[in-house]
């Protein structure tokens, strides 16, 4: 069971993420949300803010072409017996919110900043001064009002551990303020939730994503 708060929170980063990644609009159901996603690795999700056993087999159950995705507000260890057979689960991940200010990071020396905006999404990326990718981010506020999410943040290897993390949050967190939200949302790795909480985000739940391929290896224990 999610706690207090946790089933609106869900509810925005589903209309979040979608923007942020160009996806359908969410299709409500009473145990959550589907979203149309269009990739070959990801054709569509099932959002469930607060999985029983009975819906999480049943919609397992009833998978039948890879592609579908299962994202899970509960412990991995939790839903694993729930899932039938070819459902591989991805690593545990965290549901994390904060309030928004307004920010201005200092930048590196030796790195640039570029910020620009496209209709609800706005990307952040940082080059070294010859201009090689160093790091990247986006945020989307989906309705005004609304929770700003949080997506793909990405440090290329050579250049983490240089602050460049906290630039990218600091800088799309300010554009996100700039545009009316005055809170965040995301979905962080186990080694993002880290950084995040640095800058000041708060865990509210565990999340487990499962996916359907059939013929793949048996998975082991998600690490």
């Amino acid at each position: 069971m999610v706690g207090s708060g946790v089933g609106e929170l869900v509810r925005e980063w589903v209309g979040g993420w979608a923007a942020s990644r160009g996806a359908a609009e969410p299709i409500a159901a009473p145990w959550g949300w589907t979203i149309d996603v269009g990739q070959s690795a990801q054709a569509w999700r099932q959002v469930l803010p607060e999985p029983t056993e009975a819906v999480v087999r049943e919609l397992a159950g009833g998978a039948s072409v890879p592609g579908a995705w299962l994202k899970l507000f509960a412990e991995v260890e939790a839903v694993r017996p729930w899932l039938a057979s070819g459902w591989r689960l991805d690593r545990p991940a965290h549901l994390m919110s904060c309030r928004l200010a307004p920010e201005r990071p200092a930048v590196p020396t030796g790195y640039r900043v570029t910020t620009w905006t496209r209709h609800e999404v706005t990307r952040v990326l940082v080059r070294t001064a010859d201009g090689a990718f160093a790091a990247r981010g986006q945020i989307a506020v989906a309705a005004p009002g609304a929770s700003a999410v949080a997506d793909q943040i990405e440090t290329a290897p050579a250049h983490r551990r240089r602050g460049l993390g906290g630039v990218v949050m600091r800088t799309l967190q300010n554009a996100a303020h700039e545009a009316g939200a005055r809170s965040g949302v995301l979905v962080a790795s186990g080694e993002g939730r880290a950084l995040y909480t640095s800058l000041g985000w708060t865990f509210r739940a565990p999340m487990a994503s499962a996916w359907y391929e059939p013929q793949g290896p048996e998975p082991g224990p998600a690490s």
